[in-house]
C-alpha cells in the first residue's frame, strides 16, 4: 500500500518505521531532517504535503498542535492542494476535537475521507508499537485503516464519529496528568517525612494504589531521569485542550486546572522541555525538599 506520513518528531518517525516494517511504500514530509534510518530503508522524502498526497493513498499527519495540522491540511501547498477523492487522511496528532470536525467536513467535502487517531504511550510505546490509538471516524475508513494501525498499536478501539478520538484523547491526558501529580505528592510527602520514596513505591506497587504511571514515572521521580518521552510543554497543551472545552460545555475541571497550574510553576523554571513526570519539581518546591534529600 502507498502510505504518506507527514511528521517525523519523537513519535513521528518509529510510527513510520514500524509502518515500512509492515511491508508499505512510505512517502514522507517533515519540518526537519528526515532520520537516515528511513531513508535507508527505502522511503522518499517530499518537500511538501501536497507531494505526499499525490503520491499516497492513506496520509497520515503527526505534528504537535491544531494550527499545524490546519498547515498541513489547507496551506497553499497542503493536503488540500491536490485532489483528495479515493484518499484517507489520518490525523494522529492531538488537537481540538471541535476544530477536528471542521477539518473532517473540509476533508469529506473534497472527497476524501477522514479520520482522527490520536494516540497514548509515549515514546516507548511508538518505538515498540505498542501505543493505544482512539479513533473517530466512519466505520468503513477505520476497517481499511485498522491493518495500518495494528502496526503502531497494540489497543485499538474506534471510539465514534469524527472528533470523538480527540475527546478520548484529551480524557486520557486528565486522567494522565492527575495520576502524576498523586504520584509525586505522595513520593515527596513519603520523602519529607523521612521514608525511602524508592521501597514506597515498590511497597505501594502490590497495592490497589498501583498504576502504570506510579510503576513507569515513579520510577522517574525517583531516580531523577527527567529525559522526554513526552514533554511537559505538550500536555501544556493538552490539559488547555481540556480546560477550554470545558469552558465550551459550560463545566468546570477544577483538578486538571490545578495541574496546569503545576505544569506552568516547571515550565516558568525552566523545565517546559522535560518529561512531564517532572511535574514532582512543582511539589518539590513547594514542600521546599527533593525526593532524596
Amino acid at each position: 500500500m502507498k502510505l504518506g506520513f507527514i511528521g517525523l518528531g519523537i513519535m513521528g518517525a518509529p510510527m513510520a518505521a514500524n509502518l515500512m516494517k509492515g511491508g508499505h511504500e512510505l512517502n514522507v514530509n517533515t519540518r526537519g531532517k528526515v532520520p537516515a534510518s528511513l531513508l535507508t530503508s527505502g522511503a522518499k522524502s517530499y518537500d511538501t504535503s501536497k507531494e505526499v498526497t499525490e503520491k499516497s493513498d492513506i496520509i497520515f499527519i503527526m505534528v504537535p498542535d491544531t494550527p499545524q495540522v490546519a498547515e498541513v491540511l489547507f496551506s497553499k501547498n497542503g493536503c488540500s492542494s491536490t485532489s483528495l477523492k479515493g484518499k484517507i487522511i489520518v490525523d494522529m496528532s492531538s488537537i481540538s476535537p471541535i476544530e477536528t470536525k471542521e477539518f473532517a467536513l473540509k476533508v469529506n467535502e473534497l472527497g476524501g475521507q477522514y479520520l482522527d487517531a490520536p494516540v497514548s504511550g509515549g515514546e516507548v510505546g511508538a518505538v515498540q508499537g505498542t501505543l493505544s490509538i482512539m479513533v473517530g471516524g466512519e466505520e468503513a475508513a477505520f476497517a481499511k485503516v485498522k491493518p495500518l494501525f495494528e502496526l503502531m498499536g497494540k489497543n485499538i478501539s474506534l471510539v465514534g464519529g469524527n472528533g470523538d478520538g480527540q475527546t478520548c484523547k484529551v480524557a486520557n491526558q486528565i486522567i494522565v496528568a492527575l495520576t502524576i501529580e498523586a504520584v509525586a505528592e505522595a513520593l515527596v510527602f513519603s520523602s519529607k517525612a523521612g521514608a525511602d520514596p524508592a521501597r514506597v513505591r515498590e511497597a505501594l506497587m502490590g497495592g490497589f494504589a498501583s498504576s502504570r504511571i506510579l510503576e513507569v514515572h515513579g520510577e522517574r521521580m525517583v531516580k531523577r531521569t527527567f529525559d522526554p518521552g513526552f514533554r511537559i510543554s505538550l500536555h501544556q497543551k493538552d490539559l488547555n485542550l481540556a480546560l477550554q472545552g470545558a469552558k465550551a460545555l459550560s463545566m468546570s475541571l477544577p483538578n486538571t486546572a490545578s495541574c496546569q497550574e503545576l505544569f506552568n510553576l516547571c515550565a516558568a523554571h525552566g523545565g517546559q522541555d522535560n518529561d512531564h513526570s517532572a511535574l514532582v519539581h512543582a511539589i518539590e518546591i513547594m514542600a521546599n525538599h527533593k525526593l532524596n534529600d
